[in-house]
């Protein structure tokens, strides 16, 4: 039971807004291909898989996290008592649970398309090189946006067998969200980061956050006002797309505070909200 427990904690469990980040662009994709006066159970079962892929991938994700950052984080007050950096779980057992989930998620992919699975598998290394860039660049989080969205690009694929110009032009808007988002997030740690020498968006942009705030909003709001029109969704979806507007500008920007880490995680959490508001304006622009 201890085992278990430190498993969980491990994988975040008990922190769902991870795996959430990850699903909802899945779900933006798939839901903008489907046919929805097909069949509904296969829509419904391809919810469950992604759903499943994105517990699954984000828990792989927070192991490796934690191997290769297992220095940083026993330097940083909020990671310090993690399980790997804390030594309550070995390396050698962490890896053993990396390949374990690996192997799972692998069985959810077989559910899917071959060019759904040839462009998962081509995302791993991505995946697994995102801790990695925190060293080297102020922009890992752009890493991130390009690893956290890629369900978005599988979602479209699953069902229409191709890649085209509506899921990509949604999937760099979903890349600045996630921009916006996890700088929002760094600043939580910022202090720390500074002084091991931990680089990020947020150490890039402390002086003006804010105004980089925005430039990824819009881009985000200007995508799905794209998709719109290529898509040739009725008046009634742009109107709905103030309610993201709404949230982004006037309840996230408007209250974020960079020198508090509380207000950080509580404006970074509402991200979970915004990915399911996202998605009701899809189906409303799809029906």
């Amino acid at each position: 039971m201890k085992q278990l427990s430190l498993f969980i904690e491990l994988i975040r469990l008990k922190k769902p807004i991870g795996f959430m980040l990850l699903f909802w662009p899945c779900t933006w994709g798939l839901t903008l291909a489907y046919d929805f006066s097909s069949n509904l159970q296969i829509y419904c079962f391809y919810i469950i898989l992604f759903f499943l892929g994105s517990v699954l991938m984000r828990s792989a994700g927070c192991i490796m996290n934690d191997i290769l950052d297992r220095d940083f984080d026993k330097k940083v007050s909020r990671t310090k008592n993690r399980p790997i950096a804390s030594g309550k779980i070995s390396v050698k057992r962490g890896i053993i649970y990396v390949t374990l989930l690996c192997f799972l998620s692998l069985l959810v992919l077989l559910n899917f398309n071959i060019l759904t699975i040839l462009l998962a598998l081509g995302s791993m290394p991505l995946a697994f090189s995102y801790p990695l860039m925190k060293r080297f660049t102020y922009w890992p989080q752009l890493f991130l946006g390009i690893t956290f969205n890629y369900g978005l690009i599988l979602g479209w694929v699953c069902i229409s067998s191709q890649i085209e110009l509506i899921p990509i032009i949604l999937y760099i808007g979903a890349i600045f969200w996630t921009l916006g988002f996890d700088t929002i997030y760094g600043y939580q740690d910022i202090k720390d980061d500074e002084i091991i020498g931990v680089k990020s968006t947020s150490i890039k942009f402390k002086k003006n956050p804010k105004l980089f705030l925005i430039i990824c909003y819009l881009v985000l709001m200007m995508s799905l006002i794209l998709v719109g029109l290529f898509m040739k969704f009725k008046l009634v979806y742009y109107l709905f797309l103030m309610i993201p507007l709404l949230h982004l500008f006037l309840y996230q920007i408007r209250n974020f505070n960079s020198t508090d880490p509380k207000n950080s995680l509580k404006i970074f959490k509402a991200n979970n909200l915004l990915g399911a508001i996202v998605l009701v304006n899809i189906l409303i622009g799809k029906v």
